[in-house]
């Protein structure tokens, strides 16, 4: 059983756990998406019959935006989504850190390749979201 001071440091824990996990990333997946999914004339968010949304729906492409690390969940969102609108499937995946995240997308594009799946893959850089918001706070 947790005493008073255990009982605190945990309740503390909890509250400042979120923060920090939402710290490591520079802009949220949604301003990734409205500015890829927007420069091409996208729905961003489409729902499908399911429930579940496609990130970007394009006339010809079914796009899941992911970042990096989670390459391989994007592969399957996308394939999936692509299959259900009867279009292409496509992953975007944001790069941070090109020195680190490179390394996902080469594990990517080589999965994509090696099982000759039918998709397309994209990135988005965190200097290109930078230019779009200072480019929205001026308007």
């Amino acid at each position: 059983m947790l005493d008073n001071e255990g009982f605190l440091f945990f309740i503390i824990f909890l509250f400042l756990l979120p923060p920090a996990v939402q710290a490591r990333r520079l802009y949220p997946e949604s301003e990734y998406q409205a500015l890829w999914c927007g420069k091409r004339g996208g729905v961003i968010e489409y729902r499908l019959n399911d429930k579940t949304r496609v990130d970007c729906l394009l006339p010809n492409l079914a796009v899941e935006v992911d970042f990096a690390n989670k390459w391989a969940e994007g592969i399957g969102q996308a394939l999936y989504y692509g299959k259900i609108t009867n279009r292409q499937a496509a992953c975007v995946l944001i790069i941070e850190n090109p020195e680190k995240d490179i390394k996902y997308l080469n594990r990517l594009r080589r999965a994509v390749y090696r099982k000759g799946l039918n998709m397309r893959t994209y990135t988005i850089k965190q200097a290109n979201v930078n230019i779009y918001l200072d480019i929205w706070s001026v308007m």
